[in-house]
């Protein structure tokens, strides 16, 4: 089959699975093989795609990759029967025109290189045709058919009938008809079950839910299964997968049993021993795999939207900000930064046990605040975060100050790593962690993306997941969030720039070299002096990189360069310039947009300029908000039932939310407690970081958790 008709093939495959038209997917592929990035696409090339956002983008590609792998997987299999000296006209067009990797592997088991078999061992004995004497079925005289058989490798004709047994046992678990009719039974009826190992129930209590349990594998959510899959990789839980063995074999006998003699009881011994030794195995493996791999998926989805809704929290802006990383025994680091992020000054205080120097701390911490010109202050959410919170409530300043608790997710694996060596060698990891907590909440996407994603503590078994899938999950969303905001070219980190479309590590530290050689960028077409930037990339970076206060007043916002143009001449026409149409409404309003429409541009890209001419640069992220905790709840002990408390959500799950309450232990608001109607989602309720009210249900002090109910939710 030639490319063309592979190409071509691939699209009806994605256009049909995606439910889009052949010509969006087809030009969605030819520019992601063109190098065009997913961010690019989605916000530049609306009328080549018809709209794809990145979702069905990310979609349309790993589909396009899986395609790519089945073709390869397709030329190995057609060569390896081709040795063989097998490959038949008929056999080889069913593999060319199978696009399903099972039915392709089912395809091929037969000629498959395998091992020594018990079959491989007893064709070599000369016992193939007995096999498929006993296949018909029509003898009722087996021990006469034996007979001719028995010589110096066979020994009897118990011998003989034995091979002939696993040589047919091979050819049914060989049968696609017999490999999907067991499909077919485990995929309606197969449970799984987990048991606890024998002497490790003391051990694996984290796992007791799971000691005795089963369920249909249909059913089974995401996160019972993954936890079922820890426990079993940790050595506690024993995990198997069956459906009805009866039913199964039922299945198989009404299509290899056709005759009622003593041939047809060997068939039925050799099924059997089939299904038990070759089948049931076999397709217990393949559907372990695939629900894992399901499982993995909706962990993934989940883990990668509470990234998204994280590293789009609302940033503070711009502020000069005091952080600190709180703590007992050690003190509290505290660092006064200026409005753009930069280190001014450190210091330690010990307002807490067991130095206890409250009034000497509060002192210093007023210093600090008058003398850095301190507009907020971003305390961690740690270890000693709410006795820091309430240390620092009952400070007085001599403005107004706000306070802000941070997520301290990460943080520490930040402070320790080689990035932050790069930019704080001098400075020991617990003053790089408060600088991490105050730059937070100035731009959390700004900081979280030195972190690797995995270790933001916003996901659901991240460790136990696919890590490629994961990785490439995850990057994807920093991807897409960081490209949604725009960065300032300007003042932006290393970090920030690798996820810019078409940039990557090398560009970035390019401009960040060039930028210290050089100064500013005055304007966006200085990008093409970057050593290593080409026309290509500066095409898919340009549009998501900003200039504040440049020399082109377009270059800080998200018009693309290529579309500068058709700006110039809309203002020509209305008698204005580009300077004085920003941000004038009554003039945008007055545009005929289909004035301007070519081959190339159409209404979706003119109207994404009006609007971005509306308000240049607009940042999609909302308004950060000052949050306090109930004053009267410190620990798990301060917990009644029936209290209604303030929250914060800091994880999104399947089976619902986790919501800081003030206590070192976050309640969960189970799915079933978000709303007087059946909620599958609970992103679909609640959001990362929103604030909420919650009610106090169930308190096990024992086992530290604690279950809320939602009550509201700003």
């Amino acid at each position: 089959m030639s490319t063309d008709n592979i190409s071509q093939q691939f699209i009806k495959l994605i256009s049909d699975s995606l439910q889009l038209s052949e010509k969006q997917i087809r030009n969605a592929i030819q520019l992601l093989n063109e190098g065009a990035t997913i961010p690019f696409i989605s916000r530049y090339r609306k009328e080549m795609t018809g709209g794809m956002d990145e979702v069905l983008l990310a979609e349309a590609k790993e589909l396009y990759e899986k395609l790519c792998e089945l073709a390869k997987r397709k030329e190995t299999v057609l060569s390896t029967i081709a040795e063989q000296g097998k490959l038949t006209d008929e056999l080889k067009s069913r593999i060319e025109n199978c696009w399903n990797m099972t039915e392709l592997e089912d395809i091929y088991l037969p000629y498959k290189p395998k091992r020594r078999t018990r079959a491989e061992i007893a064709r070599e004995k000369g016992l193939e045709p007995l096999a498929k004497m006993l296949m018909k079925q029509n003898s009722d005289d087996i021990e006469r058919l034996a007979l001719g058989f028995v010589k110096e490798s066979v020994e009897n004709v118990e011998d003989a009938l034995k091979g002939a047994r696993d040589i047919i046992a091979e050819w049914i678990n060989e049968s696609e008809a017999a490999r999907n009719s067991v499909r077919n039974v485990f995929a309606r009826e197969a449970m799984i079950t987990s048991k606890v190992i024998k002497g490790k129930e003391e051990d694996g209590q984290k796992y007791r839910d799971y000691f005795e349990m089963s369920e249909k594998l249909a059913r089974v959510s995401s996160h019972r299964l993954l936890a079922m899959r820890r426990g079993e990789s940790e050595g506690f839980l024993r995990v198997g997968i069956s459906p009805d063995d009866e039913h199964s074999i039922e299945r198989l006998e009404r299509i290899f049993i056709k005759g009622d003699n003593e041939s047809a009881e060997q068939v039925f011994d050799a099924l059997e021993d089939s299904y038990k030794r070759l089948l049931k195995p076999s397709i217990e493996t393949e559907f372990a795999s695939s629900s894992k791999q399901k499982a993995d998926m909706e962990a993934i989805r989940v883990f990668a939207e509470n990234l998204r809704q994280l590293l789009l929290a609302p940033p503070l802006g711009q502020k000069r900000v005091l952080g600190i990383d709180p703590g007992f025994r050690t003190g509290c680091k505290v660092v006064c930064m200026d409005a753009q992020g930069n280190l001014l000054h450190n210091e330690t205080i010990y307002p807490h046990p067991p130095q206890n120097e409250y009034q000497q701390a509060m002192r210093k911490v007023q210093k600090m605040v008058e003398a850095y010109d301190i507009e907020a202050i971003a305390i961690g959410n740690g270890t000693a975060g709410r006795e820091t919170e309430q240390f620092i409530q009952n400070t007085r300043f001599d403005r107004k100050v706000q306070v802000f608790v941070v997520s301290e997710n990460g943080a520490s694996i930040y402070s320790a790593s080689k990035i932050a060596r790069e930019e704080f060698p001098d400075y020991d990891v617990t003053v790089r962690g408060a600088v991490s907590i105050g730059r937070r909440l100035m731009d959390p996407l700004a900081e979280l993306v030195k972190i690797d994603p995995k270790s933001i503590g916003v996901g659901q078994y991240q460790h136990d997941v696919d890590q490629g899938m994961l990785k490439k999950a995850l990057d994807q969303t920093v991807e897409n969030a960081v490209n949604k905001v725009g960065v300032n070219l300007n003042t932006a980190s290393k970090h920030l720039l690798t996820y810019i479309s078409g940039l990557g590590p090398q560009l970035a530290q390019n401009i960040v070299d060039y930028r210290a050689e050089n100064g500013a960028f005055a304007n966006r077409k200085q990008l093409m002096k970057v050593p290593k930037m080409g026309a290509k990339t500066f095409e898919q970076c340009a549009g998501f990189l900003r200039i504040p206060d440049g020399e082109q007043p377009l270059d800080n916002s998200a018009v693309h360069p290529e579309s500068y143009k058709i700006v110039e001449t809309i203002a020509k026409d209305l008698k204005t310039d580009v300077k004085q149409l920003i941000g004038n409404k009554e003039l945008l309003k007055s545009i005929e947009l289909k004035n301007y429409t070519t081959d190339k541009v159409g209404l979706p890209t003119l109207t994404d300029i009006v609007q971005e001419l509306e308000k240049p640069g607009r940042d999609p992220r909302t308004t950060i908000k000052v949050f306090e905790f109930d004053s009267n709840v410190k620990t798990i002990d301060d917990l009644k039932i029936g209290m209604e408390l303030p929250g914060i959500v800091t994880n999104i799950t399947n089976f619902g939310a986790f919501v800081d309450v003030g206590i070192k232990e976050n309640g969960l608001i189970h799915v079933s407690q978000m709303a007087d109607r059946f909620i599958s989602n609970p992103a679909e309720v609640v959001s990362l970081h929103q604030h909420v009210k919650v009610r106090v249900l169930e308190i096990d002090a024992a086992r530290k958790r604690v279950q809320l109910k939602l009550l509201g939710k700003e």
